[in-house]
Formats: C-alpha cells, sequence, structure tokens
C-alpha cells in the first residue's frame, strides 16, 4: 500500500531534473532538490527530538520559503502542522498552545521572548525562531541534520494539519484535517484547473490560512510547476512577475488593487491563463471591469477552514461560463446542498443552509466533541454556517441551477420584525448605485424591530453619497423591511488579513446607534 503521507503525495508530482527551480523569490532560486533536501534537514531535527506520536508544531513566522520547508518537513516527519496567523499576540497566542498543547513553538526572532513565557506557562517543551532572512534558531540546529530523510509513513485519516477558524463568534476552534483531506483535494483542483508542469504561480498569499497554505502552494507542488514566492501583495512587484507568470490566486483586494493601476493590462497578462479570487466575495463590477482590462474571467470558488474547496466556477470553457456573482459547481467527489432549517432541500432560487460532504471534509474540531457533533447532521453532512442558493439570479443574468450563489452567513442574517433579512442581497443593490466603491449591510438592536437594517458605504474617489436617496432608491425596488434604516458613509471597512469583512466590528461600532 503507497504512502499517504501528504509530502510522500505531493513529491509525486516534483519533476524528474531535480535540478530545475522549483522556487523563486527577488533575491534566490530553490531547485526541487533544494526543496528535497532542506526539508529532510528539518524534518530530521524534528525526529531527533522524539517527540510523542501526534505531536503539533505550531509555527507563527512571516512568510519565507524556509516557512514553506518546514511545513513540508513536519508532514514527512509525520506530526501536525499548526499554523497561526501573524497578527496574533501574546493573550490569543496563549490560547491557542494551552488549547492545542504543541510540543514545538517556531516563532520570529523579535517574539522570542513573549512566545518563550507562554511556551513555559502552556508547557510547550522547544521553542525555535525563524526570520524571513533566512536566520533564527531552527535554521542553526537544522544545518548539521542529514540531508536525507524517509517520509512517515500516514494513513489518509491520519491528521495532518489543524486550522484554527477566526473565532468571530466565540472561541476559536481547531479544524482537523486529515492527509486524505487535504490529497484529495489537491488532486481534484489539479485536475479541475488544469495544472500543468510548464504552469509559473505567482504566490503572494499569506500561508497559516488554507488559501495560500493549501490550494495555491499545494497546486503548484503537485504539478511540478514554479512559484514565484513574494512576501505579500506589491503592486510594483505583481506588475513585474505577471508577464512570467500563468496562475494568479489573490483576494479580492487584490484585484481591486492591480485595476487601480494604469499600468496593469492586457499585455502584463500576456502570458497568463487563470486569475483565482476567493476567501471573500467577489464584486460584480470587479469582475467585469477586470475581464474588460486583462482579457480574462476570474474564476471565483468557494472554501473553508474545515473543508479546504469545496465548489468552483469552471475552468474549461467546455464545462460552462465563469459568472459574476456565483462560485460555481460543487467540485467532483463533493456534495452540496442547500436545505431549510429543516433539513428539506430547497429548489433553485431559494436561500437556504449550505450543507457539504466528501473526502475533504474535515473529521471535527480538536478538542470539542460537542461542537462537532453539533456542526454535524445525523446523515454526516456538515453545515457551513453560510446561506446561499442554487441558479437565480446574479449581475443581472440568470445563473443555471447547479452554480452556487453564496448569500451570506448564517450569523449575519439579519432578523427584523419576525422577517429574515440577507444582507447580500442589499448589498448587491447599493454596490451597484453610482458613486459606490462597496458596502456591507449589518443588524443593530431596536426597541421595536429587535434588530434594525443599517448600511456602512464607501464611496468611490471623488465621488458624495447621498444617504437618503440611497434609501429612497431602495424602497421603490425591495420590500420595506429590508430597506437600510440609515446609510452611514465610511472611509474604508474593516478587515482581516484574508480580506474579509469584519462585520462583528460593524456591528459593534453602531450599535448604539
Amino acid at each position: 500500500m503507497s504512502n499517504a503521507n501528504l509530502y510522500a503525495v505531493l513529491h509525486d508530482g516534483f519533476p524528474a531534473d531535480g535540478r530545475k527551480v522549483a522556487l523563486e523569490t527577488p533575491d534566490l532560486l530553490y531547485t526541487w532538490d533544494d526543496i528535497d533536501r532542506a526539508s529532510a534537514c528539518l524534518a530530521n531535527l524534528l525526529a531527533s527530538l522524539k517527540l510523542p506520536e501526534g505531536a503539533r508544531v505550531a509555527v507563527q513566522v512571516e512568510k519565507s520559503p524556509e516557512a514553506l520547508l518546514l511545513y513540508l518537513a513536519t508532514l514527512r516527519a509525520g506530526l501536525v502542522y499548526l499554523p497561526l496567523n501573524t497578527a496574533y499576540r501574546e493573550a490569543e497566542i496563549e490560547y491557542f498552545l494551552g488549547n492545542a498543547e504543541p510540543s514545538v513553538v517556531v516563532c520570529a526572532s523579535k517574539n522570542r521572548d513573549w512566545v518563550q513565557r507562554v511556551a513555559d506557562k502552556t508547557g510547550c517543551p522547544h521553542v525555535y525562531t525563524l526570520d524571513e532572512d533566512r536566520t533564527g534558531t531552527l535554521l542553526e540546529a537544522a544545518c548539521g541534520m542529514p540531508q536525507a530523510f524517509e517520509t512517515v509513513a500516514r494513513k489518509p485519516e491520519d491528521l495532518a494539519a489543524i486550522l484554527y477558524t477566526s473565532g468571530t463568534t466565540g472561541r476559536s476552534k481547531g479544524a482537523m484535517l486529515s492527509h486524505g483531506n487535504l490529497a484529495s483535494n489537491a488532486r481534484v483542483l489539479h485536475d479541475y484547473w488544469g495544472w500543468r508542469a510548464d504552469d509559473v504561480l505567482l504566490h503572494m498569499l499569506p500561508i497559516f490560512h488554507v488559501h495560500g497554505l493549501f490550494v495555491a502552494s499545494h497546486g503548484a507542488l503537485l504539478a511540478g510547476a514554479r512559484m514565484i514566492w513574494l512576501p505579500r501583495l506589491d503592486v510594483d512587484q505583481a506588475l513585474r512577475y505577471l508577464p512570467r507568470s500563468t496562475v494568479m490566486m489573490g483576494v479580492p483586494t487584490y484585484y481591486v488593487r492591480l485595476l487601480a493601476d494604469p499600468r496593469f493590462d492586457r499585455n502584463v497578462c500576456r502570458n497568463m491563463r487563470l486569475f483565482i479570487s476567493g476567501s471573500a466575495p467577489l464584486l460584480s463590477e470587479t469582475f467585469s471591469e477586470f475581464q474588460a482590462r486583462s482579457g480574462h474571467a476570474i474564476l471565483e470558488r468557494y472554501g473553508m477552514s474545515e473543508t479546504v474547496m469545496l465548489t468552483s466556477n469552471p475552468y474549461d470553457p467546455a464545462r460552462g461560463e465563469r459568472l459574476a456573482g456565483t462560485v460555481g459547481r460543487a467540485l467532483p467527489g463533493v456534495q452540496v446542498r442547500v436545505v431549510d432549517d429543516a433539513g428539506i432541500a430547497l429548489p433553485p432560487g431559494e436561500i437556504g443552509n449550505v450543507q457539504v460532504r466528501g473526502p475533504n471534509v474535515f473529521s471535527g474540531y480538536w478538542r470539542m466533541p460537542e461542537k462537532t457533533r453539533e456542526e454535524f447532521t445525523e446523515d454526516g453532512w456538515f453545515k457551513t454556517g453560510d446561506v446561499g442558493r442554487w441558479g437565480g439570479v446574479s449581475a443581472g443574468r440568470d445563473v443555471p441551477a447547479d452554480y452556487l450563489s453564496i448569500v451570506g452567513r448564517s450569523k449575519d442574517l439579519i432578523i427584523s420584525g419576525g422577517y429574515n433579512v440577507y444582507p447580500k442581497e442589499i448589498e448587491t443593490l447599493i454596490d451597484d448605485m453610482p458613486g459606490v466603491a462597496e458596502s456591507a449591510v449589518i443588524g443593530v438592536p431596536h426597541p421595536d424591530f429587535g434588530e434594525a437594517v443599517v448600511a456602512v458605504v464607501v464611496p468611490r474617489n471623488g465621488a458624495v453619497i447621498d444617504g437618503a436617496a440611497m434609501v429612497a432608491e431602495l424602497k421603490a425596488r425591495i420590500a420595506n423591511f429590508k430597506v437600510p434604516k440609515r446609510v452611514h458613509v465610511v472611509g474604508e471597512l474593516p478587515r482581516n488579513t484574508m480580506g474579509k469583512v469584519q462585520k462583528n466590528v460593524l456591528r459593534e461600532t453602531y450599535k448604539a446607534l
């Protein structure tokens, strides 16, 4: 039986010629042999620590090639990788280390003192440092280790990674993803998105999240494709490397920033075959403007920390169009359903709860069996917490009945005067109004209605938003209970590191108004 360790699966895609470039930064080139040898050194270091079976390796470092190598080494050593957002501070890290009880923590040198303090408090025996300039105690300890390592055998159901959710509605939960979960999704996306060995991925995403660490990195590694590895979105660098790239993944903000630069045009995109967007909704206007400027229709897809990717607009035109405002069809092997609160499947056009199952869906939350039971139905479907519909109309077009559109999160549902209000419906209307860059619709406490609908609107540069006129126009187009009671005009919406609008922050900001 073949080894189901995810590293072994990815390694099968490495080119036969290990001297080819696998990863490129503005300063350095790493070959496929470099990746294999360096991850072996790090895996040997981890193995030398004689850690218990299933030990966790918690990592909070800036993006670097060595950070990716550490992830691969953790897989090779048969341990469990725990990426942590670089924005987390001491109190947050104390919760994660206390909950996950890792045996190893790797942090930035600048944070060593307080991370060591937290590690001592939570009983973590090993603390190393790793910085983006290839310095730190981790590499010092690994440099003398053997450059060969036999990847530890793992079964598909064995745990590979724990990803903590953002925790906006309570304590963060650790989603347990197995080698089989991650490998199945990588293989499906390899075929569905047409990955090739001659692809060049422009990688500007963080790697503490599903999008950058799993979807992007696994795609290139499994294809044996080169990655151009940049620490973050920098428009100047993006414009420098796009002509040499064939695939780019980003959050919607990346595409908005590119469009804001007059140098971005079809010539810059001349070798590109695929732009992918995710982690937050892409405005239909951004989709249309990007297509006009670049000649490319952005492919929007849908996934979660607990499931990796679930649906995707088609890559192959023979399978259908990429439609703005939708996240496409269920990926091969993945089942998706939209149901009412009683669990009854809804017909196309009706809004309900999105539930999923498949080989990519996680087994549950780390040390939270009751929460795990709550989030799965009796027949094994995971309740995503998202609200959506099949088919319907999006961006003024009829949508095929097997295309999914995400309307919002169930926690963002507004119940005003006993009526359900789905924010996305109103946001779509507002975003299409003249002078509007983007909007967020929230519910705030109201003595009569329970919740009042409120819109927070960002104007385009130089535009003036008339809130009263906006409300009047909405009253002519939708039911009165859906119309915002108040419109707040702001310079920008609060976002997390993956570009998601933080509606919990908006609700807190405007709750007394």
